[in-house]
């Protein structure tokens, strides 16, 4: 692998702050964080930074460590067996029609199939 664990670690940090964020659901409430208890924090509103925070991470990495990520997410989704790395990885290669962080980005629970995918490697952010 070239990416190094702890970038995949903090990429699960930020894809999982993304993951517990819902569309918002009352956005004219009028109420304010002391009176419900800060549950804004959990809706996505536009101008949200944590989805761009992780475009940029992604797109700060150079290209064999973007395809790491895909790769790790594909295993840790199921796509592929661990033992099956360098097909993964070729794979991942392979793709280059979106951008790696929008593709990514498209992925459901990225951080737990990211988690995932590191224990089935045999690394982890413990």
């Amino acid at each position: 692998m070239d990416i190094a664990t702890d970038k995949v670690c903090e990429l699960i940090l930020r894809a999982r702050e993304v993951d517990v964020k819902e569309d918002a659901t009352d956005p004219d409430s009028g109420s304010n964080p002391s009176d419900d208890g800060s549950i804004d924090v959990l809706t996505s509103a536009p101008g949200d930074a944590t989805e761009d925070q992780i475009r940029d991470f992604i797109d700060g990495l150079n290209e064999d460590e973007r395809h790491d990520l895909v790769a790790i997410a594909w295993i840790g989704r199921g796509d592929f067996e661990a033992s099956e790395w360098r097909e993964a990885l070729r794979m991942a290669q392979e793709r280059e029609s979106l951008s790696t962080a929008d593709y990514l980005l498209g992925i459901p629970n990225l951080g737990d199939l990211l988690d995932e995918g590191l224990a089935a490697l045999g690394r982890s952010c413990s």
